[in-house]
């Protein structure tokens, strides 16, 4: 078949690349096969909120590309914000002495993102171009940076006793069981000893998630230096506020720290203690959803009969009271059912469009300014494709006012920037909603690629993302290889391969073998190379950096093991995270592929700004050998191996199971 050829990766033929801001000139050029007897070619884009498309003839440029393409071309000024849809159509002549018939040839994306001929419209795939426009300056505190995601109760215990007396809404720790049937049937429970497995076994077929090992937010200021050691710059808290279960994503009352992790004291004195370190903290913000049992839902009435005991006046939940001023933040039916997020009855469901429970979240006094106040510098946003345009928009209106340079960050799974739930495009990036997003799809294409070799799926992930995200947005990516809700970094790895509904007791009682251990270390060795260096924060699930292993929640949510830390990989951890500090271009710094091919991949990070000279901003070639084979990699000048302090020029091997860090001389 005749040739054309368009690469939106490359300058030439979309300049500038990537993303763009609203109001600028873009130039768009393809190159056609002359024996394709094109009488015209045209450039075709759809504004995303349109259903007509736009059509620019495209014009033939002088000097074109080579004797056997012509090269069109046309540029034009894009000004509204948000998604755009393209391809190109080519007019063909007929030529009667072989038969070939004239017509319209659909020009769109293939599996590679080149150009691909498209037989009929609907198999035509069509290149993005995101457009946006800052609201707010990005944080540049974050940039360059790493985060660490604390687990609060499996992290660290202090020597404060925080326990022994706590009342879980009106539930006593000494084990007594309430007259109901409720989550606390069975009291809570409290691990004396902290290498213990967390508890995974059904209590009456139900899963409670009440197990407690005592981590709490002085056990984290206990452990700043080590944080420090680790060039953390931004702790990710899991949710600290008043909740039943371990992990706290059932709120129970956003105003208050849960009495299990301490004080807004504590907190405050936390955020303190590790500004002066140089090291933020943002905390998760749960606003999809509440606990049922919680002092808005108050299913158990436990907040009504604490409030009595005390002699407060009473503010009845929602459950049962169709009076409670909490009765429009849920959805209830005529039999007094509710909705919940995907169908916990422990987790009713928020209407995040109701006026008040907004004003509660996002106003003047409202809890996102609450904890900003209190010294947190951002919000991870749980489940954010659950909440609306509107409510994101609020809530970061109000967190910028708040903090200017504060951060907020959303759990997405997907490629955010074309994310359409509950039949709404969410339009991160626009300019006034997230400032970046959590970014599995690196995690899942640095996994095929260390354990399987996959590195031409991890180059086209990587050259995705970069191309669709903001380059303020692709620099503060949230970069996680481990997280409380996906199987332990080193036995994804190196550990067995289950399906997603493998019973518990079988990954209870499934761990590395001595020589999976050895294997494992190595592949996370080079699975967090990746991700210190690719565009990004990278960020370290607590005790992934000391071995920790484990399957699905509650397996990937030990405590850290703290004097038992498998030193050979804290000590790569603390080398690596010590390197991305020392060198600038880590922190916005331009990427482009050098090879992905039969297992080997390998990517260069250049300064953007050529002019500066220093022995930070030089570029850095980030090389591994995830495949069977000896590859070869050429090199311009002399490099030294950061990781090994070896020099390297011109051509070298790099053999399987090779790892490098190549900077300039």
């Amino acid at each position: 078949m005749a040739e054309v050829i368009y690469n939106s990766r490359d300058e030439y033929y979309k300049k500038p690349s990537g993303a763009i801001k609203a109001n600028t000139e873009v130039t768009y050029r393809i190159l056609v096969s002359r024996d394709l007897n094109p009488l015209a070619v045209r450039f075709v884009i759809r504004y995303d909120r349109h259903d007509n498309p736009a059509v620019y003839e495209m014009t033939p440029e002088s000097g074109s590309y080579g004797e056997s393409c012509i090269t069109y071309s046309v540029s034009f000024t894009i000004h509204d914000t948000g998604l755009y849809w393209y391809h190109f159509e080519i007019e063909i002549a007929g030529n009667p002495d072989s038969d070939e018939q004239g017509g319209i040839l659909l020009v769109g994306r293939d599996a590679s993102n080149k150009a691909g001929i498209a037989t009929s419209p609907d198999f035509l795939a069509t290149w993005q171009q995101t457009v946006y426009e800052r609201a707010y300056d990005a944080p540049d505190w974050i940039y360059g940076g790493v985060y660490y995601h604390v687990f609060v109760d499996r992290f660290n215990k202090s020597s404060r006793d925080n326990h022994s007396d706590i009342d879980r809404a009106g539930q006593p720790q000494d084990g007594r069981i309430s007259q109901v049937d409720t989550p606390f049937r069975g009291g809570l429970t409290l691990h004396d000893d902290w290498t213990d497995a967390p508890d995974w076994k059904p209590v009456n077929g139900k899963i409670y998630n009440n197990d407690f090992f005592g981590g709490d937010l002085n056990g984290v200021r206990q452990k700043l230096s080590y944080l420090a050691s680790l060039n953390v710059t931004c702790i990710y808290l899991s949710p600290i506020f008043e909740a039943y279960s371990s992990h706290k994503y059932d709120t129970g009352n956003y105003e208050v720290i849960d009495p299990m992790f301490g004080t807004e004291e504590d907190f405050r004195a936390l955020c303190s203690e590790a500004a002066e370190l140089g090291i933020r903290v943002i905390c998760d913000g749960v606003f999809a959803h509440t606990g049922s049992d919680s002092k808005y839902f108050d299913k158990y009435e436990h907040y009504a009969n604490r409030a009595a005991d005390a002699g407060d006046v009473i503010v009845p939940g929602a459950f049962g009271h169709p009076e409670s001023p909490y009765r429009s933040w849920y959805f209830f039916h005529d039999d007094e059912t509710y909705d919940c997020w995907w169908d916990f009855g422990t987790l009713p469901k928020v209407n995040k469009r109701e006026p008040s429970y907004v004003e509660y979240i996002t106003g003047d006094d409202g809890i996102v300014r609450k904890w900003l106040r209190a010294g947190a510098s951002g919000w991870r946003l749980d489940v954010a494709d659950e909440l609306p345009n509107d409510f994101i928009d609020a809530l970061v209106s109000a967190a910028k006012a708040e903090k200017p340079d504060s951060l907020i960050i959303g759990e997405v799974w997907e490629d955010a920037s074309n994310k359409i739930a509950y039949d709404e495009r969410k339009n991160y990036f626009e300019g006034n909603r997230l400032d970046a997003v959590m970014n599995y799809p690196f995690r899942t294409a640095i996994i095929d690629f260390v354990r399987r070799g996959n590195a031409e799926g991890l180059a086209l992930t990587v050259e995705s993302i970069a191309e669709n995200y903001p380059p303020e947005v692709l620099h503060c990516l949230m970069n996680n290889l481990g997280t409380h809700d996906s199987v332990r970094i080193i036995t994804a790895l190196a550990g067995d391969e289950f399906d997603i509904d493998m019973p518990r007791f079988i990954q209870a009682n499934t761990h590395l073998n001595e020589e999976e251990w050895a294997r494992g270390i190595e592949l996370l060795k080079t699975a967090s190379l990746l991700q210190m260096t690719l565009p990004g924060v990278p960020c370290i699930y607590y005790g992934d950096e000391a071995g920790v292993e484990g399957y699905k929640d509650p397996f990937n949510r030990a405590s850290y093991p703290w004097g038992r830390e498998n030193a050979e990989l804290l000590d790569w951890y603390r080398k690596i995270t010590a390197i991305r500090a020392s060198h600038a271009v880590y922190k916005r710094g331009a990427y482009r592929t050098i090879a992905a091919d039969e297992g080997f991949y390998a990517f260069e990070r250049r300064p953007v700004d050529t002019a500066a000279d220093s022995d930070t901003s030089r570029p850095i070639i980030t090389a591994a050998n995830c495949g069977t084979l000896v590859q070869t990699l050429k090199l311009d000048g002399t490099w030294r191996d950061l990781l090994t302090d070896d020099t390297h020029e011109g051509t070298i091997n790099v053999t399987p199971g090779t790892r490098m860090l190549l900077e300039k001389e």
